[in-house]
């Protein structure tokens, strides 16, 4: 019997779309909301615009640094780095201390003293040639609205970027598993006795939340950028100038909780389902075509998907079951969101009927 493929298309909402679908209205002067997974914009807003973003400006700082350097090797801390002020660790000048110790200090307290005393041991104490290797990793991970003046974050003529940009300096940083792991420390221990709080408020409070960076200095405001996972996908959120740290806070909050309420989870292809019958002619019943296995997903609420089945509407016998018949394509838009094979969901052996000669 020959094959006839048949191909069906069908669009339906997964789910009605919320009346208070809007992002919610927050403080902060610039922010954006991506899933990363997929590259869907969310929101955002002025999220090109080119603002200070102070303390967030150390996850280049030590990626730069770990381009460079191991987290065993040994830093001797330069006066330099001790004087900074502002957010520290209270290094000493003088003071031998790991890179790895360093790293936890300008990550999860945020010190300035670490930042710099990295900055330094990777360019040999010339600040000036760290700044530039800054840059340079910043071109080379497509950040072409930031400009780093620094490598501690503080205030700065050209010391700039952007809520896109800081989002992709971020996923970037996170894709290194050793600043992944400090980032979603709330305290650590390192050496001299020295304990460590993270200024993340959010961080083991937001569920869900596991990094990654906060910054605060006067022109910047209050500046956060953070990832979440929740009921099967991943967030990136930045703020930044929020006018003070609760606000920040609350912002972060908000537009985490509403980006999350975008999706729910869903069988995308339904393990359970009959997507269509296929004839065998000779009297017998048709055969009905499943999937071979089930597909979950985070879903949109708000965008509908398109389902594709492509498969024989009439099939050779025998028919084994499992055997592989066809496809099914699940679609947001234009991204594919999951494709299964379609197989026989039971077998049909070959007509036995014989014509006879006459």
């Amino acid at each position: 019997m020959r094959l006839r493929l048949l191909a069906v298309a069908a669009a339906a909402l997964v789910f009605a779309t919320p009346a208070h679908a809007g992002a919610p209205a927050v403080s902060a002067r610039a922010y954006f909301v991506v899933n990363p997974a997929t590259g869907e914009v969310l929101a955002q807003r002025r999220a090109w615009a080119r603002v200070p973003i102070a303390s967030i400006t150390k996850l280049m700082t030590i990626m730069v640094a770990l381009d460079h350097a191991k987290l065993t090797d040994v830093v001797r801390v330069q006066r330099e780095a001790a004087d900074v002020g502002e957010s520290t660790i209270n290094l000493h000048a003088g003071e031998r201390i790991t890179v790895g110790d360093l790293v936890k200090g300008a990550l999860i307290q945020s010190a300035n003293d670490a930042a710099d005393a990295l900055a330094d041991y990777v360019a040999r104490g010339n600040e000036a040639a760290f700044v530039r290797m800054m840059n340079l990793k910043a071109s080379e991970l497509g950040l072409a609205r930031t400009h780093f003046a620094r490598p501690d974050g503080l205030d700065a003529s050209n010391h700039y970027s952007t809520a896109l940009d800081v989002t992709r300096l971020a996923e970037a940083a996170m894709r290194d598993p050793r600043i992944r792991a400090v980032v979603r420390e709330r305290t650590a221990s390192i050496s001299g006795g020295r304990r460590l709080h993270t200024w993340n408020d959010l961080l083991g409070v937001f569920g869900g939340l596991y990094g990654v960076k906060t910054g605060h200095t006067s022109a910047a405001g209050w500046c956060e950028v953070a990832a979440v996972r929740r009921n099967g996908v991943t967030l990136y959120t930045t703020v930044l100038g929020s006018p003070t740290r609760s606000q920040r806070n609350a912002d972060l909050a908000a537009l985490l909780r509403w980006g999350i309420s975008r999706y729910r989870p869903a069988w995308v292809v339904d393990p359970q389902r009959v997507y269509l019958r296929a004839s065998v002619g000779y009297g017998k019943g048709k055969v009905p075509i499943v999937a071979a296995k089930g597909a979950a997903a985070a879903v949109r609420i708000d965008r509908p998907l398109v389902e594709r089945v492509v498969a024989p509407a009439a099939l050779s016998l025998p028919v084994t079951r499992g055997q592989h018949v066809g496809e099914v394509r699940v679609y947001s838009g234009r991204r594919l969101v999951a494709r299964r094979a379609l197989v026989a969901q039971r077998a049909v052996s070959r007509s036995t009927r014989r014509s006879t000669a006459r």
